[in-house]
């Protein structure tokens, strides 16, 4: 599927652009945002390839990953960066992830985005299952997963190798008959 172009109240999913890149920087070069994921701050040299990255992967047959930018509705600003990946190792499955900028945070932006995600899951992509794991430290995250219908499923111990240490990873997950679409569409 392309373009994506989901849409909430607030926020939009959409491709990313050449354009982006200083926008993902200041997400993925910035401490505080990597703080929790499952790797250290970027460079922007870095940021440039993995938007690059992106960008071409959106014309794979088949799709196999969706790497969009959240773009603030009002504003035109992107303040996230969202990924849908498809799981090889099941069925219709997808694992999903985001990163917002810290002075975003807080406001209900990543519910928005994960529903965002969800629905292009469920409805554009018709997938039956999606999983999400987060850092054991990130509390706001699983209050974020846990709102957006998520369910906690188990940890994944010594999951990720990052600050120099093997770190757990908290799962969640939710099946397509457990997802309402609310007011994403």
């Amino acid at each position: 599927m392309y373009p994506v172009d989901r849409h909430s109240a607030r926020l939009s999913l959409r491709e990313l652009v050449i354009d982006d890149v200083e926008a993902v920087h200041s997400i993925y070069g910035n401490a505080e945002a990597t703080a929790h994921l499952s790797f250290t701050p970027r460079s922007r040299e870095e940021v440039g390839r993995i938007v690059s990255r992106s960008i071409a992967s959106a014309a794979d047959s088949p799709r196999v990953e969706y790497a969009l930018g959240v773009v603030q509705r009002d504003s035109g600003d992107v303040i996230g960066f969202a990924r849908l990946a498809m799981d090889p190792h099941q069925q219709r499955a997808a694992t999903i992830g985001f990163a917002l900028r810290p002075d975003s945070w807080r406001v209900g932006y990543g519910r928005e985005t994960v529903r965002l995600l969800l629905t292009l899951a469920f409805i554009d992509l018709d997938l039956h299952r999606v999983w999400a794991a987060r850092a054991p430290m990130n509390t706001a995250s699983a209050k974020t997963l846990l709102a957006s219908g998520m369910t906690e499923e188990g940890v994944i111990r010594g999951h990720v190798h990052v600050h120099g240490a093997w770190r757990d990873s908290i799962t969640y997950g939710i099946l397509r008959e457990e997802w309402s679409a609310g007011e994403e569409s």
